[in-house]
C-alpha cells in the first residue's frame, strides 16, 4: 500500500499570555492509499488543530515544525512529495482541494450562505483548473453532486444552503471537497450534528467513495461507535500527543492505555449497561502535569508516571501505547 501522508514529529505551537503552548505535540503516523485512519479523543485533545495544520488553516501566529509529507498519486513529483509543515500560505492554497481536502463538522458555517450550491462547487473546480470552460465546469459540478448521492442534483445546484437539510448540506460539502480530485480527505466530525439515520448514510457514502476513488481518509471523531464502522486503524490523542495507535478492532477490544480504557467505559451502550465517566478534565496546555499528562486522572497512577513523558511502547508490531504499563 502506497503511503499518501507521512507525519514525523509534527508540532503546532500557539502564542498565549503565559507563553507558547502545543495543542499538537510531536505527532507521527502514516496514512496509506485507500486507507481510513480514525482519530479519537476528548475535546481539547488536539484532533481538530492537527487537521487544520495539515490544511494550512491553523490560527494566525501559530508555528509549525516537524514534517508532514503529502505524496501525489500521479507520481509526477518526487516520491517524498510536499512537506506541508514547511509550506507557505500561497503554496498551501494551490494544494488545498487539489491534493488534500477537508469536510468540516458544521456545513452551514462552512458553506457561503449567499451563493448557490452549484456555484460554490464550480468555484472549487475553477480555482484548480482555470483552463476548463464554463459548460464543462457545470457538468463536473453536477457529476460531483451525483457522486455524493445528492438527489435531483440539477435542482439542488440552484438552491442556497439554507434550503437544504443538514444531511444534504453535508453531502454538498463532500461533493465540493472531492470536486477537484484530491487523494487525501480529512473529515472532521462530519456526522456529529446529524441524526443517527442520516449519520449512517453519510458513513456509508464515505466508505463507498473511499473504495471507488481509492481515497485516503483521515476521520476525526469523539464517537468510538462511529470510528469502529469506518476506520481501518485508530489513533487516540490526549493533550496534543498520540497515546495509543493500532488496528481499530484490536485497540477497541484490547486497549492498552488507561485513557483508551476510560473512553470505552464512558461510551453509552444500547444494552443499558452503566457507563463510567473519566474523572477530571483534560489539562490546560499551559499547565500540563509532569510526565504523563493523563496521570492525575489515571487509576493506575504511580510515581514513575511523573518522572518523564512515557515513550510509545510496542504491544506488538502494529499496536503501540504511551504507558509504563506496557511491558
Amino acid at each position: 500500500m502506497a503511503t499518501m501522508l507521512d507525519l514525523r514529529g509534527l508540532t503546532v505551537e500557539l502564542p498565549t499570555r503565559e507563553g507558547w503552548v502545543r495543542p499538537v505535540n510531536e505527532v507521527s503516523f502514516t496514512l496509506g492509499e485507500g486507507e481510513a485512519l480514525g482519530i479519537v479523543g476528548e475535546s481539547g485533545s488536539g484532533k481538530t488543530m492537527l487537521a487544520l495544520a495539515l490544511m494550512g488553516l491553523e490560527p494566525p501566529g501559530a508555528r509549525r515544525s516537524g514534517e508532514a509529507w503529502l505524496l501525489s498519486r500521479d507520481g509526477a513529483r518526487d516520491r517524498r512529495g510536499e512537506n506541508l509543515a514547511a509550506m507557505r500560505a500561497s503554496e498551501m492554497r494551490a494544494l488545498r482541494g487539489r491534493e488534500i481536502a477537508m469536510i468540516f463538522q458544521e456545513p452551514m458555517t462552512a458553506l457561503n450562505p449567499v451563493m448557490r450550491i452549484g456555484a460554490q462547487i464550480e468555484e472549487a473546480i475553477r480555482v484548480h483548473q482555470p483552463g476548463v470552460r464554463g459548460d464543462e465546469i457545470r457538468g463536473r459540478a453536477a457529476a460531483a453532486l451525483e457522486r455524493a448521492s445528492v438527489p435531483e442534483p440539477a435542482r439542488r445546484a440552484r438552491q442556497y444552503p439554507h434550503q437544504l437539510s443538514g444531511g444534504l448540506r453535508q453531502r454538498v460539502m463532500i461533493a465540493m471537497a472531492l470536486a477537484a480530485g484530491p487523494g487525501v480527505l480529512i473529515a472532521d466530525e462530519p456526522t456529529t450534528a446529524l441524526d443517527v439515520t442520516v449519520q449512517k448514510q453519510i458513513l456509508e457514502l464515505l466508505s463507498k467513495l473511499r473504495r471507488e476513488l481509492r481515497l485516503s481518509l483521515l476521520f476525526i471523531t469523539h464517537d468510538l461507535g462511529v470510528v469502529a464502522q469506518i476506520a481501518d486503524r485508530l489513533i487516540v490523542m490526549y493533550a496534543g500527543r498520540v497515546i495509543e495507535h493500532g488496528p481499530v478492532d484490536e485497540v477497541l477490544r484490547h486497549p492498552r492505555h488507561p485513557y483508551t480504557e476510560g473512553l470505552l467505559r464512558a461510551a453509552p451502550r444500547l444494552r443499558g449497561e452503566k457507563f463510567t465517566p473519566i474523572p477530571g478534565t483534560v489539562p490546560v496546555l499551559d499547565a500540563l502535569p509532569p510526565g504523563c499528562a493523563f496521570g492525575p486522572r489515571c487509576s493506575h497512577h504511580a510515581a514513575e508516571c511523573d518522572a518523564a513523558v512515557p515513550e510509545l511502547r510496542a504491544v506488538n508490531p502494529e499496536h503501540h501505547a504511551r504507558c509504563i504499563l506496557v511491558p
